[in-house]
């Protein structure tokens, strides 16, 4: 429906503004006009906050505003414009499935009522530092940019599946208010205050310094950028999803430097080529998952001076080049099933990694001693990695019947099942030694005297040790008594070590061991996969 303004009707106010209107001049009604773009507002009386208050001088109302977006004057060789800062709008502004050709600046303005832009497309749209009770925005189509900087707004933004060609600004904003300490925790989480699922940015979504009590919603968007959450505080009621972004795809980065997040953080499924920085960051959400972050693909994952995460962490089944956590920042239970990586960073030594693997939720996993090795090799790090394998058949061991986790203990007692070689050696030295006194003290006799070579107690205590080496000794020489019983057990702990060692060696995994779990999604390698040139931590951290 058409809106017809009598411009003789208008108020003083308002005819400033249709008058600036056409020659895309601005009209700036605070009692002290900023410098500049950057100035904060003036005086507490031009907080839009207290914009109720506001008298007719600076009040305008929105169907004044439709009516010049909608089919205002134009003047010829003047490019026409919506300027305005520091007004109080009356009324809804509706654009539902609207064409404006003109740039759209509210800034510093107080709104009675929530927007109404669905379906609507703009050239730009700037509502920053204003005060509004909410915006109906879906399927919004804007060719510039839209920036909601320094806004606050009380109700939800809405703009699932909107279509920004430049880049969104939401940096500063406080959506929502806080739960009153006796609110019921659902109604609280009723409806999420910013609202971008499906929506598709074609350069960066710029959040830094957000604060928004309630959920950020960007499952399935498309950012064609960076998405920027450093210094953000996310808050929602207890057990609640603090930011869902369930296959979100993004062109770079997604930072958040410093977020405080209270409640889960959901990247399910997300597809982010560089850094996942979550540098600095403290992740809560007690008695549930803080970051789930499973299926994803992802260049790197930073938690570098990360809080200790309270809550469980979800990375199964997730493909990563770079792994940056520090073991003092995962939680007491993870879910690693799956995960594949080539690079951790710090360097630091197996034994500091190990006990993650025990902290899995499912239990036993043998994949998870696998890809650590691999990342170990991977950094030219052999002992390590044999640690890990180590490591990883003990853990096995408690996993068998009785019986088998006996002959297994014994494997590791006598050679580390293999990884630990030099153990049999000091075995044999120190069996050898005991034998040899032993023989020494006491020399058995000769079988054949006549036919007996020279008695030598050292080899002859090696052909008892040996199995398969003969050096003549032990069949030209009977020991009596208990020198005998000491022969049978040199003989028995000969071949028990001879048997452990041999079943003992496990090949150690080959580096790319992710390699043999590489797939292709829609033709492209996924990270983790291929080869990278340079050591762990090598990779610039934002």
């Amino acid at each position: 429906m058409r809106t017809v303004i009598d411009p003789a009707g208008l108020t003083p106010a308002e005819r400033r503004v249709w008058e600036a209107f056409p020659l895309g001049e601005g009209v700036d009604f605070r009692e002290e006009p900023a410098a500049s773009a950057a100035d904060s507002g003036g005086s507490p009386a031009d907080d839009p906050a207290a914009g109720a208050s506001w008298g007719p001088e600076r009040t305008v109302r929105a169907e004044v505003l439709r009516a010049l977006l909608i089919d205002g004057p134009a003047q010829d060789g003047e490019i026409a414009g919506l300027k305005l800062t520091g007004a109080r709008i009356t009324g809804q502004l509706d654009l539902v499935y609207g064409t404006v050709e003109q740039a759209v600046q509210l800034r510093f303005c107080h709104f009675e009522q929530p927007l109404k832009l669905y379906g609507a497309q703009l050239r730009a749209l700037v509502l920053s530092d204003s005060v509004l009770p909410g915006l109906k925005g879906g399927n919004l189509r804007v060719d510039g940019v839209l920036r909601l900087s320094c806004c606050r707004v009380t109700g939800p933004i809405r703009l699932q599946g909107a279509k920004i060609s430049g880049a969104v600004f939401v940096n500063g904003a406080r959506l929502g208010s806080p739960a009153a300490p006796d609110a019921d925790a659902g109604d609280a989480a009723a409806e999420p205050v910013l609202q971008l699922n499906h929506a598709a940015i074609g350069t960066d979504l710029w959040a830094v310094g957000l604060v928004a009590h309630g959920q950020v919603r960007l499952n399935g968007a498309t950012v064609g950028g960076q998405v920027n959450l450093d210094e953000a505080d996310l808050h929602v009621p207890a057990g609640e999803t603090a930011l869902h972004a369930e296959t979100l795809s993004v062109g770079t980065d997604l930072r958040a430097v410093r977020l405080r997040a209270r409640g889960r953080v959901n990247l399910s499924g997300s597809r982010i080529p560089h850094q996942l920085n979550l540098a600095y960051a403290r992740l809560s959400n007690p008695g549930g998952p803080a970051l789930r972050a499973s299926s994803c693909v992802i260049g790197e994952l930073w938690l570098r001076e990360a809080a200790p995460i309270v809550g469980t962490v979800n990375l199964r089944r997730s493909q990563l080049d770079l792994l940056h956590v520090p073991p003092g920042v995962w939680p007491d239970r993870v879910r690693i099933d799956g995960l594949g990586y080539r690079t951790l960073a710090p360097h630091l030594p197996a034994e500091q990694r190990l006990p993650l693997l025990e902290r899995e939720e499912g239990g036993y996993l043998p994949y998870a001693y696998e890809q650590l090795a691999a990342a170990y090799r991977t950094a030219g790090d052999d002992a390590a990695a044999r640690t890990v394998q180590l490591a990883k058949l003990r853990r096995h061991r408690r996993t068998l019947p009785r019986y088998a986790r006996f002959w297994g203990r014994l494997q590791d007692v006598a050679v580390g099942y293999g990884y630990r070689p030099m153990r049999a050696a000091g075995w044999l030295l120190l069996l050898l030694c005991t034998g040899a006194t032993a023989f020494t003290l006491h020399h058995p006799p000769a079988l054949k005297p006549a036919e007996a070579p020279g008695f030598n107690p050292v080899f002859y205590t090696l052909d008892l040790l040996l199995p398969l080496v003969d050096f003549g000794q032990e069949t030209a020489f009977a020991p009596r008594g208990w020198y005998q019983w000491l022969s049978y057990l040199l003989i028995a702990v000969g071949w028990i070590l001879a048997t452990t060692i041999a079943a003992g060696r496990h090949p150690l995994p080959e580096p790319a061991v992710a390699s043999r779990r590489a797939t292709t999604r829609n033709g492209e390698r996924l990270p983790g996969t291929g080869l990278l040139a340079g050591a762990p931590g090598t990779s610039m951290a934002a």
